[in-house]
């Protein structure tokens, strides 16, 4: 059953190609939106909001902020285990994709959403586009190591951020449908940048530009490991710099079990998560940033400041050879460590494109769908 729908516009010209954005999680949201824009110039946009993140602040606020329109359907899956969230978007997308029939289904990144889009498109015989292909961890313990290795196998068209990428999908044998195209992360930083300064989100937090840290923490391997968890927090206490935290509402509960009757580290500033504006704000006039997310360390780099992450592998390898990054897993000593001496120095070269990775991916489509 859905949870709702809204009506499609009609075609904008008679050859409009007809193409359906699979989107559930908040990086999604953000990938999505310049893909949407430049897709809707000339052709005929389908978005599909799985549920995957449902909270209001991680949802609602962020098709708000980002100027997407509502989604055509909501899936309203919700939480749950890995087979729960993909057997249910699977079951409740299918009968949208019979009824809308498009020619392409488009998935982002590596999340569950990114997975049961892939899927049940195939299933039904319609085109899959994946955005962000070829990326690789070499982790497989990782949910979202799985999932892009599985979409990267089963997609017709590849968009790669990186000649990295590139390469990983060479050594796995996949060159047909690969295409170079940038990253449409540094196109949507590109275009909110200027608004996202304005915001001088330090300011009102009482912050002095890189006078403080900032943090981001998500992954199931930290914050449902209570020891990994508890050592991120022993690494904060024994920073001397403030470490502003916006917290996911999952993280949040995990961390009240983790801390027990515990209070959390004096220095350590919580707030509310943030809407992409005011993050990017905090981002670009943070002194560093501690994150386990590879949309932030992306971000971080963009913006040149130096990252902390807190993983012993990234699928954004190109970060840490060029200096800018720097792997330390959830041990205090080196986080500490890295926050008190990590100083990156040097230009910041351009791997991942000019900010015009979403036209790239409209033409490829144009091209091949016989627009």
């Amino acid at each position: 059953m859905l949870v709702s729908e809204r009506p499609l516009s009609k075609r904008l010209h008679r050859w409009a190609v007809r193409v359906a954005s699979v989107v559930g999680t908040r990086p999604e949201f953000i990938q999505a939106e310049p893909v949407h824009r430049a897709i809707a110039r000339r052709h005929d946009p389908l978005l599909v909001h799985t549920g995957q993140h449902y909270d209001p602040s991680m949802s609602d606020l962020m098709f708000r902020t980002l100027r997407l329109p509502q989604p055509h359907h909501v899936l309203g899956v919700g939480s749950g285990s890995h087979a729960y969230q993909i057997s249910r978007i699977m079951e409740r997308l299918e009968p949208i994709l019979l009824k809308e029939k498009p020619d392409c289904v488009l998935v982002y990144g590596d999340t569950n959403s990114t997975l049961a889009g892939a899927l049940t498109a195939v299933g039904l015989g319609v085109p899959v586009a994946h955005v962000e292909a070829g990326l690789r961890s070499y982790n497989r313990t990782m949910p979202e190591e799985v999932n892009r290795i599985i979409v990267d196998h089963i997609a017709d068209f590849l968009f790669c951020p990186t000649k990295v990428s590139v390469s990983n999908l060479r050594m796995e044998g996949i060159r047909r449908g690969v295409y170079r195209v940038g990253d449409v992360m540094l196109d949507s930083a590109l275009f909110w940048r200027k608004t996202a300064a304005a915001r001088k989100v330090p300011r009102a937090l009482g912050l002095e530009r890189k006078g403080y840290l900032l943090m981001t923490l998500h992954r199931p391997g930290n914050v449902d490991d209570a020891t990994s968890l508890g050592r991120v927090l022993r690494a904060i206490r024994g920073l001397d710099r403030i470490v502003v935290f916006p917290i996911h509402p999952r993280t949040r509960a995990r961390l009240r079990r983790a801390l027990g009757a515990a209070k959390p580290p004096a220095n350590l500033r919580i707030v509310e998560p943030m809407v992409y504006f005011d993050f990017l704000s905090a981002l670009m006039d943070a002194e560093k940033v501690l994150t386990d997310s590879g949309g932030v360390q992306k971000q971080a780099y963009f913006f040149g400041v130096p990252c902390i992450t807190l993983r012993e592998e990234t699928e954004w390898i190109e970060t840490v050879q060029a200096g800018w990054n720097v792997l330390v897993g959830t041990k205090p000593k080196s986080i500490v460590e890295a926050a008190e001496n990590f100083s990156p120095s040097g230009t910041r070269p351009n791997f991942y494109g000019a900010g015009r990775a979403a036209p790239s991916i409209v033409k490829v489509l144009e091209n091949r769908l016989g627009a």
